[in-house]
């Protein structure tokens, strides 16, 4: 009997006839026979999926839709347009472009299955980790990307790229791939495509452009973001870089001889960066700051936004942008004529405003005209704070003697350090704060205001100087951190959308986190004190009577000689409530276009502007007043 029920067991686990642990430990026939049946369940699944996903539509994409962005109040404020793409054959594009392409993403494009198994490993690991997920694929993976796929990264996306990669490497030839990879690539400056990116960079057709020109088109791939030489210092750094080693990689692979690769050795600039007109006066600055949020909410790049089809929902207020943008207009009217005096050329004015309770931008000024001056003046980190950082070291100095003596009164035996500061802070003195960052510790500082949102990269490095304004945060980051005494001690990060969605369907990532303590209410409360002291001087009563409670503010002295002038500002409550009036920086520098330095700011709009200094309160004033 024992001997059938034996017979009877399609498996022998738990093991008869063995005792202890070996009675628990799988017979190699169980390891073989386990693993024959997981492989014959992944065969069968693969060859279900590979049966059922098909190859959609390649003419798909020139008929996505735009994307739409709105104003907080719901209208719209701009429809970013159609994919920019035109279709060329390959003979349009030169062997030596298409050489560079291929020698900078898939070297082995010509001999590979059109798929790449470590590729999509490394993909997979990186996003179950958090990790960038870009990279690491064929150029038939990227085609299979570019032309039938959604942007989301997840596990199932994956997997249909490889599916439709294998499909599409079995039906289709390698010159079709590479035809259609250079007709779909994103190439930044609005352009998906090698024709349009060829016109983008250099005003030519794809097929006039020469073995360097094409290297440099070759290297954006990689991330226009990262390496359009028009960006920043930064980004013509990488691509000069880039832009080498492809033209190295060119003769490594054989595509080039050496005696050619000695011709190009200066970097081919492109033209300069252009917005499109529908982006003209402050929109442009107002996607970009839009876009960047979206960026890092959600991982999506811009390569995945140009797709189209989103429905991005910003905070900005528009009749606050717009008050925004004619103060500044008509204070620089007022003030300066660059006819009459050079000094007053290439002066610029950056601005944003901050609702303390939430972090909500709702307006900014970015420059004149985003189509003809593409850096975004309210979110460079290339304007030193001056004496509108010394309150940061004021706040630090109030926490640190309530963290000693509680809310009880001063003892009368020890030196009242803050009283030191208020007095120095309204006379505009420096020594004061240098002497208050070596008694606290520069770290101290350092720590506050990282707190209260001004980003790591912006800040100077922690030398004597620190406390006197040497960091560099961006008009948006300091009215953002200045919400923080508006706010009750509390700093809520800044945003500018507040939610999105693709082909109709919500996408993640907007929830907001709550606000964090960075001072004590106490502390916010004499720092609001000590600002709306400094704000009679600097701004006087915001209206006619001259009763009315001022406005919180600080801003640069001309004693400071640095080559910005700033003025923040926080009006005075309308009606009960603390933050309910946003927070506004404002920001005046001199830069000429290309030039790494800022221009000094003496002289600018005459003798009595004390180094332009008096010139962002002017326009703090006249953006609050406005009707």
């Amino acid at each position: 009997m024992e001997a059938t029920k034996r017979s009877r067991r399609y498996i022998d686990y738990p093991r008869l006839g063995r005792k202890g642990v070996r009675r628990w430990l799988p017979s190699w026939r169980l390891w073989l026979g386990s693993f024959t049946f997981v492989l014959a369940c992944l065969a069968g699944l693969f060859a279900y999926v590979y049966a059922k996903v098909d190859i959609p539509d390649e003419n798909a994409l020139a008929g996505k839709e735009a994307s739409v962005y709105y104003w907080a109040d719901g209208s719209q404020m701009v429809s970013v347009g159609a994919v920019n793409r035109q279709n060329i054959p390959l003979t349009g594009v030169p062997e030596h472009v298409r050489n560079a392409v291929i020698a900078a993403e898939n070297a082995t494009f010509y001999s590979d299955p059109g798929v790449s198994l470590t590729g999509i490993a490394r993909a997979v690991v990186a996003m179950v980790s958090g990790g960038d997920t870009q990279g690491g694929s064929t150029i038939t993976q990227q085609y299979v990307k570019n032309t039938y796929l959604s942007p989301e990264q997840t596990a199932t996306r994956k997997v249909k790229e490889f599916i439709i990669a294998l499909k599409v490497s079995n039906r289709k030839s390698k010159d079709e791939i590479l035809r259609g990879y250079l007709n779909t690539s994103w190439f930044g400056r609005g352009s998906n495509g090698i024709q349009a990116a060829a016109h983008a960079y250099y005003g030519i057709d794809a097929k006039n452009l020469d073995p360097s020109q094409g290297a440099l088109l070759a290297a954006v791939l990689k991330g226009s973001e990262q390496y359009d030489p028009g960006l920043s210092p930064a980004n013509h750094r990488r691509a000069v870089d880039r832009w080498s080693w492809i033209l190295d990689r060119l003769v490594a692979t054989g595509a080039m001889d050496k005696k050619e690769r000695e011709k190009y050795r200066e970097f081919p600039e492109p033209r300069p960066v252009a917005k499109p007109t529908s982006q003209a006066g402050q929109t442009g600055y107002l996607v970009d700051i839009a876009n960047k949020f979206v960026k890092s909410a959600t991982g999506l790049t811009d390569k995945d936004l140009a797709r189209g089809g989103y429905r991005i929902h910003t905070t900005f207020d528009k009749q606050r942008t717009r008050r925004l943008e004619k103060a500044v207009n008509d204070v620089r009217a007022k003030n300066l004529d660059p006819k009459k005096r050079a000094e007053d050329t290439f002066v610029e004015f950056g601005a944003a405003s901050v609702r303390p309770t939430d972090g909500a931008i709702l307006a900014l000024y970015g420059g004149a005209d985003a189509t003809r001056h593409f850096s975004n003046n309210a979110d460079t980190t290339a304007v030193p704070a001056g004496s509108a950082f010394k309150p940061f070291v004021l706040a630090a100095a109030l926490q640190d003697e309530e963290e000693r003596y509680g809310e009880q009164p001063h003892p009368a035996d020890a030196p009242n350090r803050s009283d030191e500061l208020r007095a120095a802070l309204i006379q505009g003195r420096g020594a004061p704060f240098v002497q208050a960052g070596q008694r606290l510790g520069l770290e101290r500082v350092r720590k506050l205001v990282l707190s209260a949102g001004l980003r790591k990269e912006s800040l100077a490095e922690l030398e004597q100087t620190f406390p006197l304004g040497t960091s560099a945060p961006s008009a948006v980051r300091l009215a953002s951190a200045y919400t923080t005494f508006a706010n009750g001690g509390l700093h809520a990060e800044p945003y500018a959308v507040d939610r999105m969605t693709y082909q109709g369907k919500p996408v993640a990532g907007f929830e907001r986190p709550e606000p964090q303590e960075v001072v004590s209410r106490g502390v916010a409360g004499q720092m609001t004190s000590v600002l709306e002291g400094l704000g009679w001087r600097l701004l006087g009563a915001p209206g006619s009577i001259p009763t009315e409670q001022p406005p919180a503010a600080a801003a640069t002295e001309p004693g400071d000689r640095l080559k910005s002038a700033w003025c923040v500002a926080t009006p005075p409550p309308s009606g009960s409530g603390t933050g309910t009036e946003p927070t506004t920086a404002i920001t005046l520098f001199r830069n000429k276009p290309g030039a790494p330095e800022l221009l000094p700011l003496n002289g600018v709009g005459g003798p009595d502007t004390g180094l332009g200094t008096t010139l962002p309160p002017q326009v703090w004033t006249a953006y609050r007043n406005a009707p």
